[in-house]
């Protein structure tokens, strides 16, 4: 009680101003975390979302009676936090004094602590600490899991908000969450600014902005629509087309089948597997598991809990490579095991890829089993060069690799096996098998 009294005194005695200046949007942004604990953002570009949530997070870290408070602010990457975020933290703290620890991206005042992370990996750097508030920008561009593995947990003893900012990337995990707002789960909000009802940027600009960039891009960042497909993506489109043709929902499992399972061999990093059913030219996407700093043993455990050993499972070809440890090799360890393994044939990436889009017009995904691979697939996409402002040939490395390596080998796999028919062309068979 006199840590918060001496608090509230220090507050109402000293007029602290950060040179800060809200715009009405938001100021909009601040009074819902004010008043709800979720807050979800969606915003067009240049409204100001990052200097917004930024000060907002100071001012919390102001105002909160917590014992050491501590607040974080997450972007897709660590060079995004440095380069777009950590100026805008240095500006608008400087009148408060703050120790700046440059190493580690983060402001302490008044015993107080702001963290600036990248999302990359698997966020082990955040795992274990408490948060009394964070932001997750762009972040439709991070892993969902993290919001759910990592930063669910860090709010739940001191009961801290959290809010999901960002512009649309197609239909994603960000529109999950932006519906889960919009429904008005208990505790969850939604903000939505749209550049046509802002007016904060000019129509004569935003004229040349659609005339430039086309009216699915300029739909997209400026109009917040999460309808157009993600840029640079390898499989959304095909993706969408699926949904619409009602391929992702329930699927009944049939006891007379070919089973297929294909994995992504993960050591510090995560191993995925797809299980897949094949009749004919179906490929009916059973199941889909992801884990990381597991034993081989681990996904072992996996397989033969869930009825998968049957399936004849294919590895990538360095599934062969001997541990110096043990002396043996993954493919030795998983024959061992009693499981059938083929060894996928090694091709290069973009014949991989072209091996994944002629199946997946035939595929079928059972929806409640497969949305997070699912949701790896579809935003699965080409590396940006910022520099020459252009999409590269080779793929971006990030949380949605895996899952779309592993189905890369079952597709090569299935491409290659003497069981299947022609896949270049989509098939026209008896659903009945659908629930």
């Amino acid at each position: 009680m006199a840590e918060l009294f001496r608090l509230l005194l220090v507050l109402t005695t000293v007029r602290i101003d950060t040179l800060y200046k809200p715009r009405d949007q938001q100021k909009l942004i601040h009074k819902a975390v004010r008043d709800h604990r979720f807050n979800v953002v969606v915003a067009h570009r240049r409204m100001g979302k990052t200097v917004s949530a930024i000060n907002q997070l100071i001012h919390s870290a102001l105002i909160s009676p917590l014992k050491k408070p501590r607040f974080a602010y997450i972007a897709p990457t660590y060079t995004q936090a440095k380069r777009i975020t950590w100026d805008y933290l240095l500006e608008y703290t400087r009148p408060l004094k703050p120790t700046i620890n440059s190493q580690e991206l983060s402001v302490s005042f008044r015993g107080r602590k702001i963290n600036l992370y990248g999302a990359d990996g698997t966020g082990d750097s955040l795992r274990g600490i408490y948060l009394d508030g964070c932001v997750i920008d762009e972040i439709a561009n991070i892993n969902p899991s993290m919001f759910y593995d990592v930063i669910r947990p860090a709010l739940t003893d001191r009961k801290g908000w959290c809010m999901f900012i960002g512009t649309p990337k197609g239909n994603n995990h960000f529109k999950d969450l932006r519906d889960r707002a919009y429904n008005k789960e208990k505790g969850w909000n939604l903000l939505e600014f749209k550049a046509s009802d802002t007016d904060l940027i000019d129509d004569e600009e935003l004229q040349m902005a659609r005339n430039e960039m086309g009216e699915n891009k300029y739909s997209q960042e400026f109009e917040c629509s999460f309808d157009s497909a993600i840029e640079g993506a390898y499989y959304g489109n095909i993706i969408n087309d699926l949904i619409s043709k009602n391929h992702i929902r329930e699927i009944v499992h049939e006891a007379v089948t070919s089973r297929w399972s294909a994995w992504d061999l993960g050591i510090g990093d995560s191993t995925t597997i797809w299980i897949a059913e094949v009749i004919g030219g179906e490929v009916r996407i059973m199941d889909y598991y992801e884990n990381h700093g597991e034993s081989l043993d681990h996904y072992v455990e996996w397989i033969k809990d869930n009825g998968y050993m049957d399936c004849t499972h294919i590895l990538p070809h360095d599934v062969r490579v001997r541990e110096l440890g043990t002396g043996k090799s993954r493919l030795e360890v998983l024959e061992s095991a009693g499981m059938t393994i083929e060894v996928c044939k090694q091709i290069g990436v973009e014949d991989g890829i072209q091996a994944v889009r002629r199946i997946l017009p035939n595929c079928y995904f059972n929806k409640d089993t497969t949305e997070y691979g699912v949701n790896c697939l579809r935003n699965y996409r080409r590396q940006y060069n910022e520099k020459l402002n252009v999409y590269q040939e080779r793929p971006l490395h990030d949380w949605t690799s895996h899952a779309a390596d592993a189905f890369r080998y079952l597709a090569v796999g299935l491409d290659l096996s003497n069981t299947h028919t022609d896949w270049s062309k989509p098939l026209e068979t008896n659903k009945q098998w659908i629930v």
